[in-house]
């Protein structure tokens, strides 16, 4: 079975593609938002498979966190770095799906190995041989 376009899954949730605009729009509030679109072509350009991961990553980062600023303190306490200015600083100014990749990856390298030549009980030396 292949799997269904951007155009089949936009239908399929939303009806047409002016409705998951919409639906992007309402969720890119001031609290989520890094306002980088063209101000002339706006999100209507954007292709369905992007307007489709914003939706996602918009509506997961909006229940899990709330705000922007709320992932950023995330990240920062993933990384045990909460009293770096300068990274809170750099990491502000990301737009949400970065921040939330940037998230998702440490927190994958604070769960530790979960599988490999570490969780079998094997050392690097010995992977190596």
């Amino acid at each position: 079975m292949t799997a269904k376009t951007p155009l089949a899954l936009v239908k399929g949730k939303f009806g047409d593609k002016s409705k998951l605009v919409e639906a992007v729009e309402k969720l890119a509030s001031e609290e989520l938002w890094v306002a980088r679109t063209n101000k002339d072509k706006g999100l209507a350009h954007v292709s369905n498979a992007k307007l489709l991961r914003l939706h996602a990553i918009f509506t997961e980062v909006k229940e899990k966190f709330g705000t922007r600023d709320k992932l950023v303190e995330a990240i920062l306490e993933l990384e045990k770095r909460t009293q770096d200015v300068g990274l809170k600083q750099r990491l502000s100014s990301w737009p949400v799906p970065r921040l939330f990749d940037a998230y998702r990856s440490a927190k994958k390298r604070s769960a530790g190995p979960a599988s490999g030549h570490a969780a079998a009980g094997v050392s690097a030396k010995d992977a190596i041989r």
